[in-house]
């Protein structure tokens, strides 16, 4: 399988090349060449598979052409090593709980199969140029996940940029804590500066020329296409559960940085059966607009409860215009008013300030007696207001709420207790370094740090 940029100024290149690059040279996201769909057969019987059986055939048809089975499959049952369940929340809506693994939340699942993917393709390429060092920004759970997934991986550098103040205290702790190989950076600023340094960083001719860089935000395709695996797991568990409902499932995508609703439309495209998804904003409501005016308006992201979620300028979003115009290289180019046509026939979206995340956190604990933290409250109210007659809701409860304590204590009023795998961290000692938002100020500290 060969890999091209969205910009289509680049080389195709390989799996390999892919996912150790993770931006192409021309600052587009690499695509699979073509989307394979999986058989009838397949989904004939898919509830009576388990979690890592449903993902290896996903990954078969993902990755089988560039590493052998035996090795794809040791690398999925390893990345899976805990539970995604659906759960009903009440006649008409479920619950995707993404946040079993071991830093709780969805990110765990890509980020640790990136860990594994990276360090396999290490082994069979060593650089030249020392250890891979991967950069990577985040607005809370991704910064966790990817610090947690590569810790201790012989070879692999991490190093996690983060806006100050803006991520809670338990996502910090998760990758302050760690120290080994795992750096991170305290930016002034923002996610969206923090991900202008990380793209910044690895166009600069400098640093490629003494490091062996890549990234594991959802721009690498080894971290966004295994959040596919999820999505067939709960079709799986919603046909068991009722399978009526099944015919007719709509699922609703707490979105932000829009690589995890991606990784669906993937599935959509290998032949999962999802009627249609809905993208919940927070007040970051840029893919909203775009939905509403088929004009695409990045601008500077707003803090909000759902902090995972504050992206002013989604990278995906260029990921799901290219899905929708054709979705492969050599497919015919067609207009912006074709492809915005065809993207708002499949996706809705909803939009949501602080006010309203805080009423949907209440709404769903009051009604249906389940606790929702505020990302997983924005696909809850999508829901609730958004379905048709027939319809059944599955929304991505995208991390635990005691991620987000003080916040989700402090709207609901009852306590919500923190995992044994939470606590953990929590009594670690913070190690992080200041940064302003500078880019020479980055780079300086990358050439003497690393």
């Amino acid at each position: 399988m060969k890999y091209y940029s969205t910009n289509r100024q680049a080389p195709e290149v390989t799996l390999s090349e892919a996912v150790i690059k993770g931006l192409a040279p021309d600052k587009g996201l690499y695509m699979p060449e073509r989307i394979n769909t999986l058989p009838k057969s397949f989904f004939d019987h898919i509830e009576d598979l388990s979690l890592q059986e449903i993902a290896f055939e996903v990954a078969k048809a993902f990755f089988g052409e560039d590493i052998p089975a035996d090795d794809l499959k040791n690398i999925v049952y390893d990345t899976l090593q805990f539970e995604i369940p659906l759960v009903k929340v009440n006649d008409r809506i479920y619950s995707l709980e993404l946040y079993h693994g071991p830093t709780c939340a969805f990110k765990d699942v890509g980020a640790r199969f990136m860990a594994r993917l990276l360090s396999y393709f290490v082994k069979q390429h060593p650089s030249n140029k020392g250890n891979v060092h991967v950069l990577v920004a985040t607005s809370g759970d991704t910064g966790s996940a990817v610090a947690n997934g590569f810790l201790g991986v012989p070879g692999i550098d991490v190093t996690v940029l983060y806006p100050k103040d803006k991520v809670s205290l338990i996502q910090e702790k998760q990758f302050t804590t760690l120290g080994r190989n795992i750096t991170a950076l305290e930016v002034e600023g923002v996610f969206d500066d923090c991900q202008r340094l990380v793209k910044e960083a690895f166009m600069d001719q400098d640093l490629n020329n003494k490091f062996f860089l890549t990234s594991a935000n959802s721009i690498n395709v080894a971290r966004f296409l295994p959040q596919a695996f999820y999505y067939f797991h709960a079709y799986a568990q919603l046909k068991k559960q009722n399978p009526e409902a099944a015919k007719n499932m709509v699922i609703c995508v707490p979105s932000g940085n829009f690589g995890n609703i991606c990784a669906g439309i993937f599935g959509a495209k290998m032949g999962l059966p999802v009627k249609r998804f809905i993208a919940s904003n927070n007040a970051n409501d840029i893919f909203f607009q775009y939905l509403q005016t088929g004009h695409y308006n990045p601008r500077a992201t707003q803090a909000t409860l759902a902090n995972a979620m504050d992206v002013g300028d989604p990278s995906n979003f260029a990921r799901i215009v290219n899905l929708y115009g054709g979705g492969q290289q050599k497919a015919e180019k067609i207009t912006p008013e074709e492809a915005h046509e065809a993207i708002i026939s499949e996706i809705s979206g909803a939009t949501y300030n602080d006010e309203q995340i805080k009423a949907a956190m209440l709404l769903s604990l009051g009604k249906d007696g389940y606790v929702c933290d505020p990302h997983g409250a924005c696909g809850y109210q999508a829901l609730t207001y958004g379905l048709k007659p027939g319809e059944a809701g599955i929304f991505l409860e995208t991390a635990h709420p005691a991620k987000f304590k003080d916040t989700v204590e402090a709207i609901i009023g009852q306590e919500v207790k923190i995992p044994a795998t939470l606590q953990k961290f929590m009594d670690g000692e913070k190690k992080s370094l200041p940064m302003t938002n500078s880019f020479e100020e980055f780079k300086l500290f990358l050439l003497n740090h690393l």
